[in-house]
């Protein structure tokens, strides 16, 4: 791997560190200051909503500017949410705006991977981006954990500047303070990305001429015969991991009653298991056959209902585990072939942007579900029950979906997978 690798994936570790502390420390500041549970739920969609409105308007952006500058200002943008939410913004207002920010980092940080490694590596890439994206999302659900546990925070709020008295007395509070230096170091690692050398496209003076061009791409992929199957399970994949985070919270305080301190691990818990299946996947899978874990999927759906059976700790690390381990192996070759997919049909930048519109779409979708559900009485366990049907019911379907094109399409399906096999090699 080529250096300018390692540095864009410290730049993308501790970003994301920062924006899964982030996560914890806004659930805990809701629950502190007295908003309903409906709100905290409802904090998953709001970090989406950016990603679905920018997504014409992200990739081609990421495109006109050298990447490791995307990165930097969308690291700035992160700041400013922290620094919303601390000086008086409604919180879920504050962490829209760190979702705008990560909207525009995201077709960066994948697209500069194709600029800088050959086709044959990219697997290979992408199970090291995910797997230190997993890795940062366990240390910084921990790490929000821990900042807002009485022992810690009672150090951070002990912290005075004299003269200065910036208003923070909630210890949800000075842990957000605690994580715009993770960022400030984030966007440190952004300025060392080398330059790729690859050729700027310049954004259309008029941004409305992008909405076509992204509905077009939007289209392709949805018609190409191994792309549909790819990008509705990776959609259908973050779309239920991405709300998994803060069902995990809800489900360890109704069931075992823990803390959000407590409840943090355990969401760490289910990242390990993840972690293991995508490292697993990308040193078993091949791009050619990249369809077959999904099964996998249906799997995943059946285990989140078997949740509500769990009363015991002892028993909730071992599943949670198989249950991050599941979504680990499905995800990452299903990723490949979709960057591979969107590569030869659109390019790098475009094809990610639409990924992301669709995964967010997926995750606005089923967190306003589940929010909705909360909000409307649902308990925890009711909305979890409804939650693994759907995931078991949709990855049925696209299960159908690919065996009715292996019948009816399959020329296409053969040809496309031939390339697959060719590019792997």
């Amino acid at each position: 791997m080529k250096r300018g690798f390692y540095t864009i994936m410290s730049a993308q570790f501790f970003s994301s560190l920062a924006d899964n502390a982030l996560f914890v420390t806004a659930v805990e500041l809701l629950r502190t200051s007295g908003a309903a549970e409906w709100q905290r739920a409802a904090l998953v969609p709001m970090f989406a909503l950016f990603y679905v409105v920018l997504a014409p308007w992200v990739g081609a952006f990421a495109d006109s500017v050298p990447k490791g500058r995307v990165m930097f200002i969308s690291n700035a943008v992160k700041v400013v949410g922290c620094l919303m939410m601390l000086f008086g913004s409604h919180p879920l207002l504050a962490y829209a705006v760190v979702g705008l920010g990560a909207a525009a980092y995201s077709p960066a940080k994948y697209g500069i991977l194709t600029e800088l490694l050959p086709a044959s590596q990219l697997v290979k890439a992408n199970g090291w981006i995910e797997g230190l994206t997993i890795t940062s999302i366990i240390l910084g659900v921990l790490l929000g954990g821990q900042l807002v546990a009485p022992h810690i925070s009672s150090v951070l709020l002990g912290l005075d500047v004299p003269g200065v008295d910036l208003g923070i007395d909630l210890p949800a509070e000075a842990a957000i303070m605690a994580l715009v230096p993770i960022y400030a170091l984030a966007a440190w690692f952004n300025l060392r990305i080398p330059l790729t050398g690859v050729e700027m496209r310049p954004m259309p003076s008029n941004p409305a001429l992008l909405l076509p061009d992204f509905w077009a791409c939007n289209g392709r992929l949805w018609r190409d015969k191994l792309g549909q199957i790819s990008l509705s399970t990776t959609t259908l994949f973050w779309g239920a991991s991405g709300n998994l985070r803060y069902i995990v919270l809800a489900w360890s305080a109704a069931a075992l009653g823990y803390s959000t301190t407590q409840a943090s691990a355990l969401v760490g818990v289910v990242a390990i298991g993840t972690a293991v299946g995508a490292v697993l996947a990308s040193m078993r899978m091949r791009l050619d056959v990249a369809t077959r874990v999904i099964p996998l999927g249906i799997a995943m759906g059946l285990l989140v209902m078997l949740m509500n059976f769990i009363g015991s700790i002892w028993l909730a690390i071992p599943f949670l585990i198989l249950l991050g381990g599941l979504g680990g192996f499905l995800v990452v070759p299903m990723n490949a072939l979709l960057q591979h997919r969107g590569h030869n049909l659109m390019g790098a930048g475009r094809s990610i942007a639409v990924q992301n519109f669709n995964e967010q779409a997926a995750i606005l979708g089923m967190g306003a579900f589940y929010s909705l559900s909360t909000k409307f009485g649902l308990s925890a366990f009711g909305a979890i029950t409804a939650f693994g049907l759907v995931v078991a019911g949709v990855m049925w379907v696209i299960q159908r979906w690919h065996a009715h094109n292996l019948v009816h399409h399959s020329e296409e399906v053969a040809h496309q997978i031939a390339i697959a096999r060719h590019d792997h090699h």
